[in-house]
């Protein structure tokens, strides 16, 4: 799977909307979006990855919810600036090969070339390039990631003894397969309108009329949202207080309203519950893995919260 993407559930949504056109929007495309530093982002790239977005997250398609989405369109566009201006400061590059190979595996997974699937992307009203920009700064971004912020990772045996020590502690007891949608409160100006998109994107999951995961591909700003924020098997305490208040009331399938926790705002929903058994706590190396994970995602988000708040960003719309 391509990272930050959604492509799980990205082909069967874009086969359904490939049948109708996208509603043109009654506006023009014209004018500047937002500046990153010295780079412009333009109301057509806003436009152009609106319709991304509608195919792939599964959102319905109608003006209150292409409104709704369009703050979060220009901070995705605006965070994708930012990472490729980091690869580039690093002298870090993305060949169009690897681009390509990104599509060659989309297609590929749904038996298709990757001529047909980019013919078919178009059909349904979103230009190829929209789709090969946002691979083109996932993966510039996965290298920074890998290149430059993973050496800062040290998992010691003492980290993983604790773990499992931990994990023992709670065998009998409930654990939960939980995904997250985390969108963060970092603009004074602009929370009230994180706060609207949040309740409405949780009432749309929780009627049932989007899926849980494209959405988190598309709007979540964890790191694990390519996994449509799968956050594994996790333990009552794992989580911060105000999410696991509200963890243990949920049901299975259940969605949150959103949760106000620290500086962002968290939509969860609980997959399945199991028993924690013996045999169901993870072997040392996987563990390693998922611990090394964690502390990487706190990392990388540190890192792009600090690489907005030192450019100069000019928001227009």
């Amino acid at each position: 799977m391509i990272k930050g993407i959604g492509m799980k559930y990205f082909f069967a949504l874009l086969l359904i909307a490939a049948s109708f056109a996208v509603p043109a929007r009654a506006e023009q495309s014209i004018g500047i979006a937002a500046v990153v530093n010295d780079e412009a982002i333009s109301m057509t790239d806003v436009q152009d990855r609106m319709k991304l977005v509608m195919v792939s997250s599964g959102l319905p398609n109608n003006p209150e919810i292409r409104a709704k989405i369009q703050t979060q369109v220009v901070e995705g566009l605006i965070d994708d600036q930012l990472k490729l201006q980091e690869a580039r400061r690093n002298k870090i590059e993305v060949s169009e090969e690897e681009v390509m190979d990104g599509v060659k595996t989309i297609a590929e997974q749904n038996k298709y070339a990757p001529e047909q699937f980019l013919v078919l992307l178009e059909k349904s009203g979103v230009p190829k390039e929209t789709l090969l920009a946002q691979i083109r700064a996932q993966l510039a971004w996965n290298k920074v990631v890998k290149d430059v912020l993973r050496g800062q990772i040290e998992v010691k045996d003492s980290d993983i003894q604790q773990r499992i020590d931990r994990l023992k502690n709670k065998i009998g007891q409930t654990e939960y397969l939980v995904a997250e949608i985390y969108l963060p409160l970092d603009q004074p100006k602009r929370n009230a309108e994180t706060m609207q998109f949040a309740q409405r994107m949780a009432k749309e999951l929780q009627a049932k009329k989007a899926p849980f995961g494209p959405v988190a591909a598309q709007f979540s700003k964890a790191a694990g949202a390519e996994k449509g924020g799968n956050l594994g098997w996790i333990q009552a305490g794992y989580l911060d207080p105000a999410l696991d208040a509200v963890l243990l009331t949920m049901q299975e399938g259940a969605v949150s309203d959103p949760i106000k926790s620290g500086n962002g705002l968290y939509v969860i929903t609980l997959i399945k519950k199991r028993t924690l058994t013996e045999e169901s706590i993870p072997p040392r190396e996987e563990l390693t893995n998922a611990i090394g994970y964690e502390r990487l995602d706190r990392i990388q988000q540190r890192t792009l919260l600090d690489l907005k708040s030192a450019a100069f960003i000019d928001r227009r719309v």
